[in-house]
């Protein structure tokens, strides 16, 4: 017996469509928020949907589609995210992550925060004054409450 991805155990695309698209809802009516995704490309949703897949294991929709996390990093430049918007972002994520009723499970959550707290985190720092995108930069690839490769603690 194999060990499900995060990608399978969530429901693949559909469930990360599904998570976007109502998330997104939640962000343009959201005070704190909604002025950042004011201008927000109508496929954004789905990008991100495609990137969380390829970072829990699926596939590598959102690299051959958009340029892979390089282009995901280009997206935060000189944003000048805060810290109080971070968290406003992971609490609306969990809020309608929870209200979709996906798996509740404490392994899955766990390894779904651990993620959204080190790629939120990132984005901050990558949204300051002076932030440069590594162009060879991989993709993250998250597993069961652990991030994988290059960016594992000690990782190559």
């Amino acid at each position: 017996m194999t060990t499900p991805s995060l990608y399978e155990w969530i429901g693949g695309i559909d469930a990360l469509s599904r998570l976007t698209e109502a998330f997104y809802q939640r962000v343009r009516l959201d005070d704190q928020l909604g002025p950042v995704f004011s201008r927000m490309d109508p496929e954004h949703p789905r990008h991100v949907a495609e990137f969380l897949a390829e970072v829990f294991g699926g596939p590598p929709f959102y690299s051959q589609a958009h340029g892979g996390h390089p282009e995901m990093v280009r997206h935060h430049l000189n944003r000048h995210l805060s810290e109080a918007m971070r968290r406003r972002w992971i609490n609306l994520l969990l809020d309608t992550y929870t209200d979709l009723a996906l798996p509740a499970d404490p392994e899955f959550a766990s390894a779904l925060v651990s993620y959204l707290e080190w790629g939120s985190r990132l984005a901050v720092i990558n949204s300051q004054p002076g932030a440069k995108v590594s162009e060879h930069a991989p993709m993250p690839q998250w597993g069961w409450g652990e991030a994988k490769g290059p960016y594992a603690p000690g990782g190559s």
